[in-house]
């Protein structure tokens, strides 16, 4: 469960680049069980929205940074969770949006990368484009350390999950909702296979004039659920979108080696925007239900990164390119999250343990068997759910 501790450390947030322009005070420094985070990016302001990573920091605030891997799963345990055998191929593209620049996104990726052995992925092999919201190289947005954080982590987690996959990083010219949809749809045409959102903003009648910009035939879309336990938030509302809730996963003594239960920061529940899609099937909602399916979030047991140096991170936005990779290895050809829904229960992990929250009916904010809101259908065990 989320603490509030301090108001953190000024230094800290001035020298990762968290300044006035993201906080008009410090970021809280919250507590998840016995670990200490602070969030990348600030609250949401207007039609603005907000990356979704947690970085793990001491009790002050300070961050926990080092010149070698200092903890987090590494794409070998975060594989062997969720049971991934197959690498992909370049002929698949799995495209990041985010905001704003990220000067060294792939010299940054190179590092991860050597560190694990996976292979080299580089403008020069074709393996990883940068590109600005028009699709062109170079004229890329002005650099926002904060979103920078939140770039690394979902390269980083496309790179664990599916090695193989070409890499297209679409950097928004702003964290504006608009610029970010227009992001997905430059990434769409564009010829991605599975498009990846770690954001989310209020939900609101305006994300109707979105929706458009996030239904693509045939390309799978992730959205994260949010951070902020039981409430929606968009675009993962949107039906078209495969809404990614969080959990915290730790190893275990049963025949899987893993055990996962609801993440108490992972958004879920009934949007008061969208009609509910024809595969969801639960009753306690009249329209669309957040969210789809999960992967681990928790700071408590999160992932490493490189990022300048080496972190720990959780929130929502590491799952969502966790399993927009998971489709990628299936080559991403989707209807939304039908084949989640669709897929025998041999083919996912039944989170039933842990909430985020109170509400009614119960399973909307709680671990249940079958369906629930948090972690959806549940948490990908192989690639069998995730595509066609």
């Amino acid at each position: 469960m989320r603490k509030a501790v301090t108001g953190g450390l000024l230094s800290t947030f001035i020298a990762l680049g968290i300044g006035a322009r993201a906080h008009a005070q410090p970021p809280v420094v919250e507590q998840w069980g016995k670990t200490y985070a602070i969030r990348a990016c600030g609250p949401v302001v207007g039609l603005a929205v907000r990356c979704l990573t947690h970085i793990v920091t001491d009790s002050t605030g300070k961050i926990l940074t080092g010149r070698e891997p200092i903890g987090g799963f590494d794409p070998s345990q975060l594989r062997s969770a969720y049971n991934i055998t197959q690498t992909g191929n370049a002929s698949t593209v799995i495209a990041i949006v985010d905001a704003y620049g990220y000067p060294n996104a792939e010299s940054d990726l190179a590092a991860y990368r050597a560190q694990w052995g996976l292979p080299a992925c580089t403008t020069k092999n074709g393996c990883f484009k940068k590109l600005n919201e028009q699709g062109k190289k170079k004229n890329y947005p002005p650099t926002n350390a904060n979103w920078d954080v939140e770039q690394a982590l979902d390269v980083d987690m496309a790179s664990a999950i599916c090695p193989a996959c070409t890499i297209y990083l679409i950097e928004a010219t702003s964290s504006q909702y608009n610029s970010l949809a227009l992001s997905v749809d430059e990434a769409a045409r564009l010829g991605a296979h599975v498009i990846s959102n770690s954001y989310c903003g209020v939900e609101g009648a305006g994300d109707r004039t979105f929706a458009q910009y996030y239904d693509h035939a045939g390309v799978a879309i992730t959205a994260a659920n949010g951070d902020d336990g039981y409430g929606v938030c968009s675009p993962a509302d949107i039906p078209t979108v495969v809404a990614v809730g969080g959990t915290e996963l730790t190893t275990g003594n049963n025949a899987r080696g893993w055990t996962e239960t609801v993440w108490s920061g992972s958004g879920s529940g009934c949007s008061t925007v969208f009609a509910k899609p024809e595969w969801q099937k639960d009753t306690g909602c009249s329209m669309r239900t957040v969210g789809d399916t999960a992967a681990v979030a928790d700071p408590a047991t999160g992932v490493a990164i490189y990022d300048g140096g080496w972190k720990i991170v959780g929130g929502t936005s590491a799952a969502t390119p966790l399993v927009g990779s998971i489709f990628a290895l299936n080559g991403g050809a989707v209807n939304a999250a039908s084949t989640i829904y669709a897929a025998p229960g041999s083919d996912l992990n039944d989170v039933t343990t842990g909430s985020n929250g109170t509400c009614t009916p119960a399973y909307l904010c709680t671990g249940e068997v079958g369906y629930d809101g948090p972690t959806g259908m549940g948490t990908p065990n192989g690639i069998g759910a995730f595509g066609n």
